[in-house]
């Protein structure tokens, strides 16, 4: 009934209650974007490209952008001749313990800087912050001597260890907890709840976002680190698929078909990662804006 009387007015008054619909235009910024866009897409493509072409075409001058054929022969060599699959189970591991270390750790410290009055806690924050502008090649010697006494170098634990909390995720999380209201807290206390719970049932699922991106920077970081394990770590069985490229390429270094195929399978893992949280990526920045 009501939707007949909806009809009514519009076709007697030619007008209609109903919310108009948003068209989404385009912007001046978008022919500005797309461009910058394609710059950062092409070498994706050229390395997929490359990974799919005949290693006879790959050392010509200049090589093809696009193969005459498209062969799979570089990957079956690829998992024929190297250890790729334990390198990215390695990698895998090493990235899920960090993402969910870094999301227990970071959000219990920055929900505690953000929330908790306790005497020193504005200090403790600025030093904690401060380390991040310490080079980490000034922690790579300290950081080796202690794991060796602690019995974890050439071991999966010395690539993971690093990687358990980190200042810039606490001061993230510190961020975003601060653009929540206080009243929503409040409202829970009033219900009962105690701090934990108010923590876990009604401040971590309004955190998503940030837990997000929080995780999209550690698995950025954690897998395409090299360095550190380049230092830590002899044993190829215990290699990261970073350093087990790297590794590749030094022995390897004319067979570039193999070399573009490993790259991609270090690549895609990350990019199918960012598709997924993209979203809530965005979501962060736009609402907690990293103020103080």
């Amino acid at each position: 009934m009501a939707m007949d009387m909806l009809d009514t007015v519009t076709l007697t008054t030619g007008k209609s209650d109903r919310p108009p619909r948003r068209r989404r235009g385009t912007s001046g910024w978008h022919f500005v974007l797309a461009p910058v866009a394609l710059l950062f897409v092409i070498p994706f493509a050229q390395m997929v490209l490359a990974s799919l072409s005949p290693a006879s075409e790959l050392v010509k001058f200049p090589p093809p952008f696009v193969p005459s054929r498209f062969t799979l022969d570089g990957f079956i060599a690829l998992f024929s001749t190297t250890d790729v699959l334990i390198w990215l189970v390695n990698s895998m591991v090493v990235s899920v313990i960090a993402i969910v270390a870094h999301i227990i750790l970071c959000s219990l410290a920055g929900y505690g800087f953000a929330r908790l009055h306790f005497r020193g806690r504005n200090v403790g924050f600025f030093m904690i912050v401060a380390t991040i502008m310490i080079p980490t090649q000034l922690l790579m010697i300290p950081t080796y001597v202690m794991f060796s006494k602690l019995g974890v170098i050439n071991t999966l634990a010395a690539a993971f260890v690093p990687w358990l909390a980190s200042a810039f995720g606490i001061f993230l999380m510190r961020q975003f907890f601060l653009s929540i209201p206080k009243e929503i807290e409040e409202a829970a206390a009033l219900d009962g709840a105690n701090r934990l719970q108010t923590f876990l049932r009604v401040v971590l699922p309004l955190a998503k976002p940030a837990i997000a991106t929080l995780a999209i920077f550690t698995l950025l970081s954690s897998w395409n680190d090299l360095i550190w394990p380049l230092i830590a770590i002899n044993d190829d069985s215990i290699f990261t698929v970073q350093l087990g490229i790297a590794n590749f390429q030094s022995t390897r270094r004319t067979q570039w078909d193999l070399l573009m195929a490993a790259n991609v399978i270090a690549t895609a893992p990350l990019v199918l990662f960012f598709l997924f949280a993209q979203k809530q990526f965005v979501q962060t920045m736009t609402m907690s804006g990293l103020k103080g």
